[in-house]
């Protein structure tokens, strides 16, 4: 069984309403095919490095999986080819050391956490 994480950018025009629909509908593909979703990551309205259809902004999600079908990235490629909203996408395998990275991730282990040290005033009179 192998690990995957899809991640894919959808149009900003969309409500709230509609980008989460779309998430579960390709969820719902993944789930029909046979694979454990292990996370699901909305990532929120996000600013783009470039602009991708005039549109400088998206809606970033990320998708976390295992499948055995080897065919199941294919198909879930061609749905997000297939609708109009999905401005760009990219499917990876997970090598050992990315898996128990997510996992960590997930549990919360890289959180910054903001320490302010105390200001040393200047001790000049």
């Amino acid at each position: 069984m192998k690990n995957y994480e899809t991640v894919f950018i959808l149009n900003p025009v969309l409500s709230e309403d509609q980008a989460k629909d779309t998430v579960e509908k390709f969820v719902k593909v993944l789930t029909k095919a046979k694979a454990d979703v292990i996370n699901v990551e909305k990532w929120g309205l996000k600013k783009m490095a470039y602009p991708i259809q005039n549109k400088s902004t998206g809606f970033y999600n990320l998708v976390e999986f295992t499948t055995t079908s080897s065919d199941l990235i294919n198909i879930l490629e061609t749905e997000y080819r297939r609708d109009e909203s999905v401005m760009r996408f990219m499917t990876t395998v997970l090598d050992k050391h990315a898996v128990i990275y997510n996992e960590r991730r997930r549990k919360g282990e890289f959180n910054r956490t903001k320490k302010t040290s105390p200001r040393k005033e200047d001790a000049k009179s």
